[in-house]
């Protein structure tokens, strides 16, 4: 079973295998990934390891947290579950939508002309 360890306020030039080799120090790291804005392909300033033995994490957290790289203390801890979010969580709730009311678009009296 891995453990997962979140990893942040990382300096944007650190890569995934710089990461790996970094955390590999403390024991068996099964996977590391800074996380990459999509469109830009920038880092994000965060990443995830996640390390083979429970041991090793704690280790890994208690030698690294807070450390200095490149200017920046690093912050490093178990990653918490991520949360679920509802579908279309981000869109703005069904019942304020142009697409549902009745009194918008061609031929309802709103925008584009309708009843007199």
């Amino acid at each position: 079973m891995t453990t997962k360890i979140y990893v942040g306020n990382l300096p944007y030039s650190v890569t995934d295998a710089t990461l790996k080799s970094n955390f590999g120090e403390f024991g068996a790291v099964a996977s590391a990934r800074v996380m990459m804005d999509r469109d830009t392909g920038q880092s994000k300033g965060f990443g995830f390891v996640e390390m083979k033995s429970a041991e090793d994490a704690e280790a890994a957290i208690k030698g690294l947290n807070g450390l200095s790289v490149e200017g920046r203390s690093i912050v490093v801890n178990m990653a918490r579950p991520r949360e679920d979010r509802a579908p279309g969580a981000s869109e703005a709730p069904a019942g304020y939508r142009a697409s549902k009311r009745q009194d918008v678009g061609y031929g309802n009296g709103g925008f584009g002309g309708g009843r007199y």
